[in-house]
Formats: C-alpha cells, structure tokens, sequence
C-alpha cells in the first residue's frame, strides 16, 4: 500500500481541522434510487433525502428551491463532505446570497475523502462510493421531476471537490453548462499529484488505490481533468486560487479567525503553504487552457486556503454561472 509523506498528511489536517473517520452511515432498503423525504426547513430551504441505488444507502442534500422553472447549481464539499469542518451552508453566506436567485442550489451532504467519483472497489473505511453515479445519472433526473427544474446545471467545487467538478464535467458531456473550480490541484495522474490524492484520502484512513486502482491503472488518467481539457470546451469555466500570500482575509476579524491569533496564525502558515502549492497547480490548469484556447474566467489572487476566498468565489463566479444558465 502506498504511504504519502507526514508532512503532507500532517498539512492537510492542520489546514481543514478534520476529525478521525468514521464508518459509512446504514443502508437503505433495496430498490431504484428515488426521492424518500422532502423536510421543509423554512423559507425556500428544504432537507432532501434521496435513495442511492448505486450506493445503496440515502444521501441528505440541502437545497434552497426557489419555485418551478429554475436550473440547478451543484455546490460539493471540501474533503470533509461538510460533515467534519461544516458544510456551504455554515461556511459561508450561501444561505442569504441565494435567497432572491431564480436557481436551485443543492449541497450533497456526505462524500467525505471520495473525489466525489465512481470507486472501482469498496473501502473498508467508506464503504462503497459510487459518487459520480449518483450526482451524474440518478439525482438529476430525480431532482428535474421533483422540483420542475429546467435541466441546465451547474457545479462547483472547492479543494478537493474542484477536481471533482471538473471530472464530472469532463465525464457527462453536456450534463453542466458552467463548472467552477476554487483552490483546486486539478492533475491527478503524475507522482507528486497521486501524492497528494493519497495524503487526503489517508486522513480519513482510505486507500486510494480502491479509489481508482494501482498508479499504473489507466483509472488516474481517466480521471485527471488536465488530460481531458477539450470536453470542457463550450462550458462556461470559472477557475481560480490564491497564491499563498497573506490576501485580504488574513485579519483578525476575519470570518472563521473571529480575533483568535491563534487561528490567523494557522491560516497564513499552514494555509498559505497549501495554498502555494494549489496556485501552482491552478496556474498549470489556466495555462492549458490558455494553450487549448478554451474561454475560461480566472481570479488569482493573494491568499490562503480558506473558506473566506471560497465565498468570494462563489460570488464572483455567479455571474458566469447565472450567463450559461439562463437566468
């Protein structure tokens, strides 16, 4: 079994403030994935819960639902699948700067450590991940009858879930018409990126080698979205990161600092480590698809690997968003 260096290990948990792993949640009963409750939350909020015949168990979403007749934007979790450091809704404004947009907003709740892809065996920590499956041909549909959506999607993504983005995007031609990727190392099929792919996973005591096989399984290459820029081609991109650097959220009254130096001082040592190595995995991505002469909107900028960054993205990249799907 392949064992990444401490060190990064060791970054990557100081930097989201993970908890140990704990075994997947219980089945549901067997059968078609389908919708099995829908909970008001108050105001447009609602708590979904939907049957993955794929993974054979119910996944919880959050979803802001604004009315019939609106797209669909997808938000993925950091590494955590929001269960550990929180997800969107938590961390960020997400909640109140969607409240008066015509478009669905969905956060699947779950997927810790998985790429939010398609495992080819199961792992004796996670179970069985069949993400992909499940976002890509099962939710969609389900979603579209239920809620009168008008099928144009979107989906973002954030650390980790940036690669997942665009690998979904890459992987279901013409399911999204606009992917955002924030703070993402978007190669995966090289050494120094498997790495970093079996540090995050090790945190959670995974095995990437279940995820997409041995390094020399054809699975990394596959799934690595550097190698499959033309499929992005006609998608309305949105790509950004820091460059480590202390930016403007590296203050004491920063959202998630709260005046603890503590807290400031983690975010710009071991937060701006990551984030130097995630600039220059971005800067490899906005350079490929400068070379592909693929269209892409890009925000680099001075800062951390932080969620404050991640909620500016989100609000810079809505208008991409908003343009490719009609509203």
């Amino acid at each position: 079994m392949y064992r990444p260096p401490r060190c990064l290990v060791y970054l990557f948990t100081l930097c989201i403030g993970l908890l140990p792993a704990v075994a997947a949640g219980p089945a549901a009963a067997e059968g078609p994935a389908r919708i099995l409750e829908v909970r008001p939350l108050g105001g447009r909020q609602l708590e979904v819960v939907v049957h993955s015949a794929a993974m054979d168990r119910p996944i919880t979403l959050w979803m802001s639902h604004p009315g019939p007749g609106a797209p669909a934007l997808y938000l993925l979790n950091a590494v955590d699948g929001g269960e550990d450091g929180g997800p969107w809704m938590r961390r960020t404004d997400v909640v109140d700067f969607f409240a008066g947009r015509p478009v669905n907003v969905i956060v699947p709740m779950g997927g810790r450590a998985s790429y939010y892809t398609d495992w080819i065996a199961d792992d004796p920590v996670l179970g069985r991940s069949k993400w992909e499956t499940f976002l890509t041909r099962e939710l969609p549909p389900l979603l579209g009858s239920r809620f009168a959506m008008t099928g144009r999607n979107a989906v973002a993504g954030l650390s980790m879930s940036a690669t997942s983005a665009l690998n979904l995007a890459t992987r279901a031609p013409g399911l999204y018409q606009a992917v955002g990727a924030y703070s993402g190392c978007t190669r995966t099929s090289d050494p120094a990126a498997r790495a970093i792919v079996y540090s995050q996973l090790a945190l959670f005591g995974a095995n990437a080698t279940n995820m997409w096989g041995a390094p020399d399984n054809p699975a990394w290459l596959d799934h690595d979205p550097m190698l499959h820029l033309e499929r992005l081609r006609g998608t309305a991109l949105y790509v950004s990161s820091g460059n480590g650097a202390p930016g403007q959220h590296e203050v004491l009254q920063s959202r998630g600092i709260e005046g603890d130096p503590l807290r400031l001082a983690d975010r710009v040592l071991v937060g701006g480590t990551m984030e130097a190595v995630v600039g220059n995995c971005t800067g490899s991505l906005v350079a490929g698809l400068a070379a592909a002469r693929i269209p892409a909107t890009v925000h680099l900028h001075p800062g951390t690997h932080a969620w404050a960054y991640w909620q500016d993205d989100l609000h810079r990249s809505w208008p991409v968003f908003a343009g490719a799907l009609g509203v």
